[in-house]
């Protein structure tokens, strides 16, 4: 039953990944894309908790700790870039 539920979210997130990287591929404002680049990160890090608890492996919970810090400083840089106060 878990392993369905499991199954399924892992499902749902892929679609949202994909979804996202259609609008990063044809956003029309770098904002677009900030924001779909943000939610394909998002996105990338709940597949690794899914991961994480599908294989019993608590360490992928903190490479995905370290990549969500990483990705929130690479959008604060970004959106200080656009915004030219960098």
């Amino acid at each position: 039953m878990v392993n369905t539920i499991l199954t399924i979210a892992m499902a749902i997130i892929l679609l949202s990944i994909a979804i996202s990287m259609i609008r990063f591929l044809i956003g029309k404002t770098s904002v677009d894309r900030v924001i779909a680049f943000d939610i394909m990160t998002v996105s990338s890090i709940a597949l690794i908790a899914v991961l994480a608890k599908m294989t019993g492996r608590i360490i992928y919970l903190d490479i995905a700790l370290v990549y969500g810090l990483l990705s929130f400083l690479a959008v604060i840089i970004i959106a200080k870039y656009l915004e030219k106060s960098l």
